[in-house]
C-alpha cells in the first residue's frame, strides 16, 4: 500500500486516532495528578591535583577527567549511602537514599554534579548537605595511598547545595504534550493496522470488484433512515430518495435487449436493509408511472407488510397452497400505481413451496397482470430461499451493507447466484457514509418548490408500443406530469 492508501485508512478511521489521543492525554492527567511533586536540590563539585602530585599538566588532565567518571558510581554507591543513611535527622534506609541519588559528569571537564529528589523540600536539601560531607571524605580515604597523608586529587565544593522552590516533578505540559504525540502515533498506527485486516464492503469500488457486477447505486445512511417507507412522505426529497431513484434509472438500463420485469432483492445475510429496498425501490418505480407489484417471499421473516402498513393477514403462502387467489389477497399501496402481496401465514417449508411448480406458475401470472415484480427474499447464506426465487426470476439485485458485509460474504452471495444459473442485474451498497460534500452538493442543487404556471391544454405523452416497453430495459419515459413539472422547474 502507498502513502495515499494509508493515509485514506486513517481519514476513514479518524475517531480512532482521537479516542486514542484522548485516552492517552486522559492516562497522563490522571497519572500526573496523582503523582507526588518532587523537589530537588544539587551540588556542584571541582575535582583537582594538589601541585605536588602530577607535573605534567595535560596528563594531568586526562587522569582527572578519568577520575570523574569513576566518582559520578560512586556518589550513587551503596557505601555512600550507608554513611548518608547513618546521620541524624535522615530518617532514611539506604535503599531509599541510593533511589534519590543521581550524579553526572560535564563532557570534557572536571565538574560532577549530583542531585537529590524528594517530596520535602527541606529533607531534600539535608540530604545534600549529607552527601557534600560524606562524598568528600570518603574521596579522600579511597585515593590516599597507604602511608602517605594526603591523597593526591582533592574535591572541592563550588556549587550549592540549593533546592529549587519549584517542584520538578510532575511536569504537566511535558506529560500531556508526549502523550498526545504518543496517542497520535499509536492511533494512526491502529488505523493503518485495522484498515489492512478490515475486510468488510467499504466502497462501491470493492463491491463491483469482489461481485463482477455492475454497481447500480448507492444508499447513503442519514438521520432519516429509520423512515420506512423512504419515498414517501418528507423523506421523498431526502438524498437517500434519490439514491433509489439513481437505482431505478440504473436498472432500466442494465439490459435494454432483454429486460427483466421480474426483480428478486436478496442480500448475503441478515441486517442488510434488503427489505426497505426492496419497498423503495418498488416506490420509485410506481413512482414513474409503473405498474408495480411488490411480493413478500421471505416466509420465514416477512417485513415488507410491516414497513409499508398493510394488512399482513393472507398472502403469498395461501396462493401457493391454493386456499385463495392473487387477486383476493393483492393490496394497493398508497396513490401510486403499486400493489402489495404480503408474505401470509408462516408455512413449515419455506424453501419447497417458493422452489414449487405453483410458484412458477404465479411468477408468471403475475409478470402478466402488472409491468414489472419486486420479490423481496430471505438472505442467501442464510436459507436457500432466495436462490430458489433468483432462479425463477429474470434477474437478481444484490444488496450488502456498507462495513458490514466482508468481501467474503459479498463474493459468496455472488457465486451462489451464478451456480444455479440466476441472472445477476448488480448489486447496491447499502447505508453508506455520506460524506459533507456530497451532502453539499445534493443540498445546493435540490429541487426547491416554486409556482408553476398553468398550461393551456394537457400534453399526452404517447407510451411505448407493445413488446418495446413492457419491461425496465424499454426506451419509456417515466411518469409524463412528472417530466413535464421537471422540465418547468
Amino acid at each position: 500500500m502507498d502513502l495515499q492508501s494509508h493515509l485514506r485508512l486513517v481519514r476513514q478511521r479518524w475517531w480512532v486516532v482521537l479516542s486514542t489521543i484522548l485516552v492517552a492525554l486522559g492516562v497522563a492527567g490522571v497519572v500526573t495528578i496523582r503523582s507526588e511533586p518532587q523537589y530537588a536540590s544539587s551540588v556542584t563539585f571541582f575535582v583537582t591535583i594538589p601541585s605536588q602530585g602530577v607535573t605534567d599538566a595535560y596528563q594531568g588532565g586526562l587522569f582527572l577527567q578519568q577520575r570523574v567518571k569513576s566518582y559520578t558510581d560512586l556518589l550513587t554507591s551503596d557505601r555512600l549511602a550507608r554513611g548518608i543513611a547513618g546521620q541524624e535527622g535522615i530518617g532514611l534506609t539506604p535503599a531509599e537514599v541510593q533511589s534519590r541519588v543521581s550524579a553526572e559528569m560535564l563532557a570534557d571537564k572536571v565538574l560532577l554534579t549530583a542531585s537529590v529528589t524528594d517530596p520535602d523540600p527541606a529533607r531534600s536539601l539535608r540530604l545534600t548537605e549529607a552527601l557534600v560531607t560524606q562524598f568528600v571524605a570518603l574521596v579522600q580515604v579511597i585515593e590516599t595511598p597507604p602511608g602517605a597523608q594526603q591523597a593526591p586529587i582533592k574535591v572541592e565544593v563550588v556549587g550549592g547545595p540549593r533546592v529549587g522552590t519549584e517542584p520538578v516533578s510532575p511536569q504537566p505540559a511535558r506529560n500531556l504534550a508526549l502523550a498526545g504525540v504518543l496517542g497520535l502515533v499509536l492511533g494512526v498506527a491502529l488505523s493503518v493496522l485495522r484498515g489492512i485486516s478490515d475486510n468488510t464492503v467499504r466502497d462501491g469500488a470493492t463491491l463491483r470488484r469482489v461481485t463482477d457486477t455492475p454497481l447500480l447505486g448507492e444508499v447513503p445512511l442519514v438521520d432519516t433512515t429509520d423512515l420506512v417507507p423512504l419515498m414517501a412522505g418528507r423523506a421523498a426529497n431526502s438524498v437517500q430518495a434519490e439514491a433509489l431513484r439513481k437505482i431505478r434509472t440504473n436498472l432500466r438500463f442494465v439490459d435494454v435487449n432483454e429486460p427483466a420485469r421480474v426483480i428478486a432483492v436478496t442480500s448475503a445475510v441478515q441486517g442488510e436493509g434488503k427489505s426497505t429496498i426492496s419497498c423503495n425501490l418498488a416506490i420509485a418505480l410506481a413512482e414513474a408511472g409503473w405498474q408495480v407489484l411488490l411480493v413478500d417471499a421471505d416466509l420465514r421473516r416477512p417485513r415488507v407488510a410491516d414497513y409499508l402498513g398493510v394488512e399482513s393477514g393472507a398472502g403469498l403462502t395461501d396462493v401457493l397452497i391454493g386456499e385463495t387467489s392473487v387477486d383476493d389477497v393483492v393490496r394497493p399501496w398508497g396513490d401510486k400505481s403499486l400493489l402489495v402481496l404480503p408474505a401470509g401465514s408462516t408455512p413449515p417449508n419455506p424453501s419447497e413451496l417458493l422452489g414449487s411448480k405453483a410458484m412458477a406458475d404465479l411468477l408468471l401470472e403475475l409478470k402478466g397482470m402488472t409491468d414489472i415484480v419486486i420479490i423481496d427474499t430471505p438472505p442467501l447464506q442464510a436459507v436457500t430461499d432466495g436462490v430458489v426465487v433468483a432462479v425463477q426470476s429474470d434477474g437478481a439485485l444484490l444488496v450488502t451493507r456498507h462495513a458490514k458485509t466482508s468481501q467474503g460474504q459479498a463474493i459468496a452471495a455472488a457465486q451462489a447466484l451464478r451456480a444455479v444459473g440466476a441472472r445477476l442485474l448488480g448489486c447496491v451498497l447499502n447505508m453508506t457514509k455520506l460524506t459533507k460534500a456530497d451532502s453539499y452538493q445534493y443540498e445546493a442543487y435540490r429541487a426547491r418548490p416554486t409556482a408553476q404556471p398553468a398550461i393551456a391544454e394537457p400534453v399526452d405523452l404517447p407510451r411505448p408500443a407493445a413488446g418495446h416497453g413492457d419491461g425496465i430495459g424499454g426506451p419509456v419515459i417515466d411518469n409524463p406530469t412528472e417530466e413535464l413539472s421537471r422540465i418547468r422547474r
